[in-house]
């Protein structure tokens, strides 16, 4: 499969994550563009927060188009989360990569055993 094809697909797994599960298409992202899109690690996480982006907002309205989206209730959340990335953002390269890699396992665990013990 030639490298934009694998592209599309990646995004579409992304885009269907975070479709289906409200969130998660970066977690599928970073791997693939790592591991199968053979994308340097550091530039797949930076890759990663560019697609989510419209992927998330695309989600975002069609929840609210069916009446899934609580406008008000977001907004503290988007505040927030508007600063904590700008400000990992303006950290991100001095950040080692071994520590992000560690760090986004943890989230990994993290987040499977919660949906584990949730059910």
């Amino acid at each position: 499969m030639k490298q934009n094809g694998k592209y599309a697909v990646t995004g579409a797994l992304a885009g269907a994550a975070n479709g289906f599960f409200g969130a998660g298409g970066g977690l599928f992202l970073v791997p693939l563009l790592v591991y199968w899109c053979r994308v340097e690690e550091r530039r797949a996480f930076a890759t990663s927060v560019a697609v989510i982006f419209p992927l998330s907002a695309l989600s975002a309205a069609v929840y609210w188009m069916q009446g899934g989206l609580d406008l008000a209730a977001a907004w503290p959340y988007l505040l927030g989360g508007a600063a904590g990335g700008w400000v990992a953002g303006r950290v991100f390269r001095r950040i080692d990569m071994a520590w992000l890699q560690r760090a986004f396992g943890l989230l990994l665990v993290y987040g499977g055993v919660r949906a584990v013990l949730l059910l």
